[in-house]
């Protein structure tokens, strides 16, 4: 089977620090190699695989503002699909304009659905000749007719398990309102707990006025975006990963992440996390502030090694490799 798997180019793939759609398609693209597909990865020229690499874009837009994002973008679809028809499968990781252009792609078009950025750009969606696979139930748009639902996977053997975790507390994202920042100090403080802060800074003005306020550098300490070689030793290092997320999340990569880790997440109900989570096993899900201080004072009730271990069984990129060449034999059968 040859398969066209066309990443984001906001950043490289796999990414240096940031970048959880790279992140997911570098690691699905590694798993197709491994298992016999002939795959052609479309991203940054300066992106790593075992697979084909093919792109006109020389580096991430996010990581060089003399990029346009979107010229390049456009110019990297195009190039894409230009290729199209070399393909038994095109899989699409790029968000909504590959489907502005679904009619020019000259092989099965498969599009994961990373996350909705707002409702106008359904009608690219709904009229676009395209499958569709979502990260998790709760992030089905009605208007779509879906294939599958696949979790992201992690690379578990690069999270090294913690069995001890530490006193800290973790909030692990982009820095922005939806991630609820700001939450995660105030749960810490009111928990009498310090906390970690990583991720890149998505809202300056937000980051400006709600969160730098507050960082002191021992009770509140601000590392910024961290790289892969120092993601397992932080989140492995916390006695919970906060996530008070003040939107409809669609997987939560992080949270996956910091289970694998062994330690213990305490995010708020919302999208997908009744999904992720597994309640008393890899985390509590709560609702209110209140109720994620008090989930703070029960972290320890949960077994690191179980943590560890369901998140493995639920979200190894193994797992993840075989749901999607099963919906891409399935697909292609149907065709």
């Amino acid at each position: 089977m040859k398969v066209a798997l066309l990443g984001p180019i906001a950043w490289r793939t796999p990414p240096l620090h940031y970048g959880p759609w790279e992140q997911v398609t570098s690691l699905l693209a590694e798993g197709l190699v491994a298992r016999g597909v002939e795959v052609t990865l479309f991203a940054t020229l300066d992106s790593v695989t075992s697979g084909s690499l093919d792109g006109v874009c020389p580096r991430g837009y996010a990581d060089d503002r003399s990029l346009d994002g979107r010229v390049w973008e456009a110019m990297h679809v195009a190039h894409a699909l230009r290729r199209s028809a070399e393909f038994d499968l095109v899989h699409s990781h790029l968000d909504w304009l590959p489907l502005a252009f679904a009619d020019h792609c000259r092989a099965p078009l498969l599009t994961t659905v990373h996350g909705f950025s707002g409702a106008g750009i359904l009608p690219a969606y709904a009229r676009a000749r395209s499958a569709y696979v979502s990260i998790s139930d709760a992030d089905r748009a009605p208007e779509l007719d879906y294939v599958a639902t696949v979790h992201h996977g992690i690379d578990v053997d690069a999270l090294p398990f913690s069995a001890e975790g530490g006193a800290r507390l973790i909030s692990f994202g982009r820095v922005h309102p939806d991630k609820g920042t700001h939450t995660a100090i105030e749960i810490a403080r009111r928990a009498g707990r310090p906390l970690t802060i990583c991720g890149i800074v998505q809202d300056e003005r937000y980051f400006e006025e709600r969160v730098a306020p507050m960082v002191d550098g021992d009770q509140v300490t601000f590392l910024g975006s961290v790289g892969p070689e120092r993601r397992g030793e932080i989140l492995g290092g916390g006695a919970a990963l906060l996530h008070p997320i003040d939107f409809d999340e669609p997987f939560g990569l992080s949270v996956v992440e910091a289970m694998a880790c062994g330690t213990p997440v305490i995010a708020y109900r919302r999208g997908s996390m009744a999904e992720v989570v597994d309640e008393g096993v890899t985390g509590f899900l709560v609702d209110s502030l209140d109720e994620a201080v008090a989930a703070v004072a029960r972290v320890e009730t949960i077994d690191r090694a179980a943590c560890r271990a369901r998140a493995e069984r639920r979200f190894s990129v193994h797992k993840m490799v075989s749901n999607y060449l099963r919906v891409y034999y399935e697909f292609l059968g149907r065709r």
